[in-house]
């Protein structure tokens, strides 16, 4: 039997799962100590530039964050001892929406719309990623096998 084992995903596989993904989880610094939200996103790539763009309510933990987060999605299989995560690590800037028609271009359609006026990006500075293959099961001992 074969263990588990971790692959490293190159950055063309992390850029995919980022374009097809809608909800990941923002870590950011808040009276000291970090915290970990969910955010709708979206990857925007312009001209060779990637950003991770959202949007979020004036005043709240994410418009207060400073500057260094990072930004993570993932994909569990639990019942087979699968899956992979991508992780973005970067500076978080505030940008205009009605610039260059980034308001129409890449907005990030928050499933709470409601007052996120505040549209945000993530320049990365680092993307890496891995995926977990499971172990080969034992065919007649593991429930795994037969799903």
């Amino acid at each position: 039997m074969h263990e588990a084992w971790l692959e490293t995903l190159d950055p063309e596989a992390c850029l995919v799962r980022l374009r097809t993904e809608q909800v990941g989880r923002l870590a950011v610094f808040s009276d000291g100590f970090p915290v970990v939200l969910p955010v709708n996103y979206r990857l925007a790539e312009v001209d060779g530039l990637t950003w991770v763009v959202l949007r979020t309510r004036p005043g709240n933990v994410i418009d207060q964050a400073s500057i260094k987060v990072a930004f993570e999605i993932d994909g569990i299989d639990e019942i087979h001892h699968r899956g992979w995560s991508v992780l973005v690590r970067g500076t978080l800037q505030r940008v205009d929406p009605d610039a260059a028609d980034f308001r129409v271009r890449f907005d990030s359609v928050p499933w709470l719309t409601a007052d996120r006026d505040v549209w945000l990006i993530i320049e990365p500075f680092s993307i890496t990623g891995r995926m977990l293959h499971p172990a080969e099961p034992s065919w007649p001992f593991s429930i795994a096998a037969y799903l």
